[in-house]
């Protein structure tokens, strides 16, 4: 079988099912008669739900929550049990604690939305990397009458590897050495597990171990979205969940983003208040000008009529040879008294024109004047911008920062832990390629689920679990994977583990 009919396959049989969940009603509502809210990560919030006895519930299922309390709706997704309760995740907080609310899952979208996944992997093959995951047909569907065995042998361990052991903790220690091992290499590493339990444990046991190679684990290391239990491995594995560290992140970007925001508004504030200060400025100095230019001439008519009035003065007293030279340029005592009469005429009009413009710089000094303390802001906001690239790349820096960027976030990440169900549906997962998948208790995940992981893989798929747990087919030397995901899902379900 080739992974197009393995994958058409997988997409019909999920269809199937998609029309069971209906016909059992796996979507009809469930009343809830008590939950409470046990705590909340950046804009995510975790609830634990009493559910009655009987209630058919499938992890990474999204759901509705319908808190009956006067509050609004909300969406979510269901988490798992966890000592006997089921835990959800909403995008909302609808109080401390709820009384008879009711809860309605979306089985039957959660399974279009994976049929939906894997037809795409058959229609649109260069939206994804189906290199590796070719070569998972051999195990998951082996050939009638092939030789199984030597077809698996013929597969090169460099695309596909085993690890399988009935010790958890032994087979962890090799996982986590070569998770090690592959991020020293920059890989880029998925990580999986069938519930989020065990997510939770084995990110718990990849951050120590990280730790323990001197790993900066918090910024290798990303549990999706958020962890459910307490510290594992001595481990504060809340501290690793995705949206927190995403919250976290934002939140300290968004303060330096609001500093700067702040300092380009006051920016912009004082932009225009010294530009309109230095055109007053300029107006001022060009009415300075004009009004020493006034002066001036005034000074020079002022000194005209003096020399008049002296010569008037002293007329009787001159000699008759310069009262002859006088009367010869055409300054007798008709023509002065006359000439005293238009210098008096341009300096009452200089005057004039001297009060408007002194009037004029009365008004342009304090329109004109700059706050001492004023240009020192400014000249430091000024340098600031300048040492950032100026307002067009500060401008580009805020406008980048408005939303938060998953998919950027998500590929920042050398180690994604997640569930399978979560990778099936979820388009974050779709955008984010893979070095390497790690898929430990992979028995224990449905075929669809594991198909949907590998297609993100551009190198290596490693396969880890309990060798109790392959199911054997009719030739011994065959092992192969269950295919029914509600057969799957449900019987986990129906055991609800504790969480320590």
């Amino acid at each position: 079988m080739k992974l197009d009919d393995l994958l058409t396959q997988a997409t019909s049989q999920l269809r199937d099912e998609r029309e069971i969940a209906m016909n059992q009603g796996l979507d009809a509502p469930l009343d809830i008669p008590h939950a409470s809210h046990l705590g909340k990560v950046g804009s995510l919030h975790l609830y634990s739900c009493e559910v009655l006895p009987g209630s058919k519930i499938i992890a990474d299922v999204p759901m509705t929550l319908l808190p009956g309390n006067d509050m609004e709706a909300t969406e979510g997704y269901l988490l798992g049990w966890v000592n006997g309760t089921l835990l959800i995740q909403t995008f909302d907080h609808v109080g401390k604690t709820l009384e008879h609310c009711t809860l309605i899952p979306d089985t039957s979208g959660f399974l279009e939305m994976g049929a939906t996944r894997l037809s795409d992997m058959v229609t649109k093959p260069d939206s994804f990397t189906l290199g590796p995951a070719e070569r998972l047909v051999p195990w998951l569907q082996p050939s009638p009458g092939a030789d199984a065995g030597q077809a698996r042998d013929n597969i090169p361990p460099a695309v596909l590897s085993m690890m399988w052991g009935d010790d958890r903790a032994t087979r962890w220690t090799k996982l986590t050495t070569l998770i090690v091992d592959q991020v020293k290499k920059n890989k880029r590493i998925l990580l999986v597990a069938p519930d989020h339990e065990t997510v939770d444990a084995l990110t718990g046991a990849t951050a120590h171990a990280l730790k323990m190679a001197a790993l900066p684990h918090r910024s290798i290391l990303c549990r999706y979205e958020m962890a459910l239990t307490k510290p594992s491995a001595t481990m504060p594995i809340h501290e690793l969940g995705y949206e927190a560290q995403m919250y976290h992140f934002y939140a300290k970007a968004n303060a330096n983003k609001i500093a700067l925001r702040k300092k380009y508004d006051r920016f912009r504030e004082l932009t225009p208040i010294l530009a309109y200060k230095r055109d007053k400025q300029k107006d001022l100095n060009e009415v300075k000008l004009l009004e020493w230019r006034l002066l001036t001439q005034l000074s020079d008519w002022q000194g005209k009529v003096k020399g008049i009035d002296k010569i008037l003065r002293d007329y009787e007293a001159l000699p008759i040879w310069k009262r002859m030279g006088m009367q010869f340029t055409g300054k007798n005592i008709e023509t002065l008294a006359e000439y005293r009469v238009i210098y008096e005429g341009k300096i009452h009009g200089l005057m004039q024109e001297v009060e408007v413009a002194q009037a004029r710089i009365k008004e342009l000094i304090p329109e004109a004047t700059i706050p001492k303390d004023l240009r020192p802001e400014y000249d430091e906001l000024k340098e600031e911008i300048k040492r950032l690239g100026g307002t067009k790349k500060i401008r580009e820096m805020l406008s980048a920062g408005e939303g938060t960027n998953r998919q950027a976030f998500a590929q920042n990440k050398r180690v994604m832990a997640t569930t399978p169900g979560r990778i099936l549906t979820d388009p974050l997962f779709r955008k984010v390629p893979y070095d390497l998948l790690i898929v430990d208790d992979a028995p224990r995940i449905p075929t669809p689920l594991l198909l949907a992981a590998s297609g993100l893989i551009r190198e290596r798929i490693i396969l880890s679990g309990d060798t109790n747990d392959l199911v054997q087919g009719q030739d011994p030397s065959q092992t192969r994977w269950p295919h029914e995901l509600l057969r799957t899902t449900l019987s986990s379900a129906a055991q609800p583990t504790a969480v320590g």
